[in-house]
């Protein structure tokens, strides 16, 4: 077997820091190919008025609940949020500031339109019901934001379009819509295999968040290209391009503009979900590129991914690659969501990535590794009269553990001869999962948290209990938090 590790993204990380290095007010981005420490597993969502919201509260669950909570206000103040067409109408020259194909901007064309009831409604809306989830979402854009930057420069975008995935996931590679649109940048199946993107029964590349944005890349390059302006080709991508086109041909006029798009929205020619996409988008934009100036200024912000990659040529559990980087399985999860069966496909070779630092090592660990050990799942066919209860039970595994696994399957729809992935080994449950290494205490009797690291691993690592950990690193009992870079003593 031959394995070959690739130190991620590091040339394209030092391009896009000096491409950036000029703009004023950027320079605090990082563009390392993303990596982030894990948002700590014991933290708890804060809570939105009207908005039951919580640590087990998912992106998708809590979207739905904005949307909700959303439409419920549209419908109570319907006049204040109509849309308005900008003086002059759709003569009132954008093109120079909206851009075209052949003439790239590197923003939108904001300031035009932030004085409409519509975009101030929803400047409202995200500082109040939903303050405190989009508040996590802010977080999130600091992990993401270099990464895409670089991909929209990429393909002379504007780069405020980084912003158009905070307002279709809040950057959650998990998020799925109410039309199954899934990821970050929210594709359904058929326009993801479109652009390129894998989607079958072990991988779903629409939620890798590297493929999926420059898959998202081209689509809106495509979009601009047909309509020419950017809030036509954001409408298009949210209410595809078939009834954007549709609403022009009714409008009839020669002269299209970003004011066309408020033209359409306010005859109502276009759904309502994409009247409103637009305003909200300007809003998002707004706020996210001075969130100071709108309250945000404690803003749980996540460093940007870095990692190494490795390939396997057989099917292998991401516990198994978890516990041999030495590192937690939603460490490897948040680097790997295209996996979402937690195991890489059978009989194929495959890209992994691991925490930087670590590619060399897991990488000769995993070619001593015997076949048997390199996967902790196994398959189970559903017979007549079975519940998804009663094989968790049979397997000795979690209901939760099992549904995980299996996002596809319907507990309550389960077919007969439907093939279920079922994981053996989930953290330290199995006894083929290797434990973590134990480590000797440095001569400083600290420990420099790495990305991966949390309290309970670098207790394991050094053989001390997380009582005395947080009694020598002065925490209150219960805490969990630690960030990349930090020292914790770990020896009286």
């Amino acid at each position: 077997m031959r394995l070959t590790i690739q130190q991620g993204f590091e040339r394209t990380a030092i391009l896009a820091a000096l491409a950036l290095s000029g703009c004023a007010g950027r320079s605090e981005v990082a563009l390392v190919p993303e990596a982030v420490p894990v948002t700590p597993e014991s933290q708890v969502l804060p809570r939105m008025p009207g908005i039951a919201v919580d640590d087990s509260t998912s992106d998708a669950q809590a979207l739905q609940a904005l949307h909700e909570l959303e439409f419920r206000s549209l419908a109570k103040g319907a006049d204040h949020v109509r849309g308005v067409v900008p003086a002059g109408g759709l003569s009132n020259p954008t093109s120079a500031r909206g851009g075209t194909a052949s003439s790239p901007v590197s923003s939108l064309n904001i300031e035009e339109f932030a004085g409409l009831d519509r975009v101030k409604y929803y400047v409202d809306f995200f500082l109040e019901p939903s303050r405190a989830r989009f508040n996590i979402w802010l977080g999130r854009l600091a992990r993401y934001e270099g990464m895409i930057r670089n991909v929209l420069r990429r393909y002379d975008l504007p780069e405020d379009l980084v912003y158009l995935a905070l307002i279709e996931s809040g950057y959650s590679n998990t998020a799925v819509s109410r039309a199954n649109a899934i990821g970050m940048w929210q594709f359904i199946r058929s326009t993801g295999r479109q652009y390129g993107l894998r989607i079958d029964g072990w991988v779903d590349e629409r939620r890798d968040p590297f493929k999926a944005t420059d898959a998202a890349a081209r689509h809106l390059s495509d979009l601009q290209k047909e309509f020419g302006f950017w809030y036509l080709a954001a409408a298009a991508y949210n209410g595809g391009a078939t009834r954007v086109s549709r609403g022009l041909k009714r409008l009839n006029e020669d002269a299209v503009s970003d004011s066309t798009f408020f033209v359409l929205a306010d005859k109502r020619w276009i759904r309502r979900e994409t009247r409103d996409y637009v305003p909200k988008l300007i809003a998002a934009t707004m706020v996210a590129k001075d969130p100071a100036r709108y309250g945000f200024d404690s803003i749980p912000a996540l460093e940007p991914l870095v990692f190494d990659e490795m390939t396997v040529s057989d099917q292998t559990g991401l516990d198994v690659i978890a516990s041999l980087a030495d590192t937690t399985i939603r460490a490897i999860k948040e680097l790997n969501p295209q996996y979402y069966r937690n195991a890489t496909p059978p009989g194929e070779q495959v890209t992994v990535r691991v925490p930087r630092g670590s590619g060399n090592r897991v990488a000769q660990e995993y070619a001593q590794l015997p076949p048997s050990e390199r996967v902790n799942f196994v398959e189970h066919t559903v017979r007549r009269g079975e519940t998804m209860g009663e094989i968790a039970e049979r397997y000795g595994v979690g209901l939760s553990a099992l549904r995980l696994t299996n996002p596809r399957v319907r507990p309550r729809r389960m077919r007969i001869g439907q093939r279920l992935v079922i994981p053996l080994s989930g953290a330290a449950r199995s006894g083929r999962a290797r434990p973590i290494a134990r480590a000797t205490v440095p001569p400083s009797g600290r420990h420099t948290v790495r990305w991966g690291d949390t309290l309970w691993i670098v207790s394991q690592r050094y053989g001390v209990t997380l009582a005395e950990l947080r009694r020598w690193n002065d925490m209150a009992p219960g805490a969990s938090g630690i960030k990349v870079g930090q020292r914790l003593r770990v020896r009286p």
